[in-house]
């Protein structure tokens, strides 16, 4: 059994990529490629990319399959999540501060303004695989779920060059397929303390093996409130449009597919935990693991049982 590695930048983070074959496989101009699809259908940095074609009001342009996967999904986890999860919401992003585009000064008349270009409610794929949107400058990004969504393309790849074990990894987030079976043991991946600012340190480790594993947090990037000590972060509610002072500092989750545990995991940083911990009861298909702060301020852990059942032994 030979170990192949491909490794790179891509979609503004790093990949890094082990598969084993009987034989040296060397599959690096596939995975360029599937990165370059990707680029081409869901990039907002990309000015020609269909997603940006969109974004400045073509509502011809019939979108690709990549494009049709990541809105349909959007569309589910948006439900599921009672709108905590919402590609539209880059407006306000920005709005506060937090994007790449133009800060303003907010207050409710200006959040309320803003909050008519946000919604996934407000666009729909129509029958001809074209976006309507109810207002033209609505403006869609698939950051949240488009690193996941990469990985699962990726792990389409090794499939059909019938490799059968895996570890697939695109800016922290994981595909595991089969074993590790050069060292003959399970693919073992870490998930990183979020509360520690100076250095790098895992929290816990997981055996992972044919699933995906998503995360999200505001990772050494909260804030102490300085009368009551209690610790926040802060998180846009596409909900509300503002952004909201959220006690979850950090949240993975295990899915059947990455695109569907990034975006879960994005959505569970804008919920209340009470929410995330429901709605983790109806969706049994979901594992996860939370990190939060209580109204103390002092940090404790949630996991859902098949998530606690992977951890390795110390």
């Amino acid at each position: 059994m030979v170990r192949n590695e491909a490794s790179g930048a891509a979609l503004g983070t790093s990949y890094n990529l082990i598969y084993l074959s009987p034989e040296k496989l060397d599959l690096q101009k596939q995975i360029d490629s599937v990165f370059d699809a990707i680029n081409h259908s869901l990039s907002t940095y990309i000015p020609t990319s269909d997603i940006s074609r969109i974004n400045k009001g073509d509502s011809t342009l019939v979108v690709d399959h990549m494009f049709r996967e990541v809105f349909n999904l959007s569309q589910e986890v948006y439900t599921h999540t009672k709108g905590h999860f919402d590609p539209t919401v880059g407006i306000l992003v920005n709005a506060w501060g937090f994007g790449p585009g133009k800060q303003m000064e907010m207050d409710s008349a200006r959040v309320d303004s803003l909050l008519r270009y946000v919604g996934f409610n407000k666009v729909k794929l129509t029958e001809r695989f074209t976006v309507q949107k109810t207002e033209p400058d609505i403006y869609f990004d698939f950051n949240a779920i488009a690193k996941g969504y990469s990985i699962d393309r990726l792990a389409k790849l090794m499939e059909m060059h019938d490799v059968e074990n895996y570890l697939l990894e695109v800016g922290g987030e994981l595909v595991a397929k089969g074993q590790n079976q050069i060292k003959g043991k399970p693919w073992v991946v870490g998930i990183e303390d979020p509360t520690i600012e100076d250095d790098r340190k895992l929290k816990a480790t997981i055996q992972l093996q044919d699933k995906a594993l998503a995360s999200s947090g505001n990772y050494r990037h909260f804030r102490e409130d300085p009368v009551s000590g209690v610790k926040y972060v802060h998180t846009i509610d596409p909900v509300t449009g503002f952004t909201k002072n959220s006690n979850t500092l950090a949240a993975t989750v295990l899915a059947d597919n990455c695109a569907k545990a990034d975006a879960y995991a994005t959505s569970f940083m804008a919920m209340d935990l009470d929410e995330v911990l429901k709605l983790l009861t109806v969706r049994r298909e979901l594992e996860a693991y939370i990190i939060f702060f209580d109204e103390k301020g002092e940090t404790h852990e949630f996991m859902t049982p098949g998530f606690e059942a992977l951890l390795t032994k110390s």
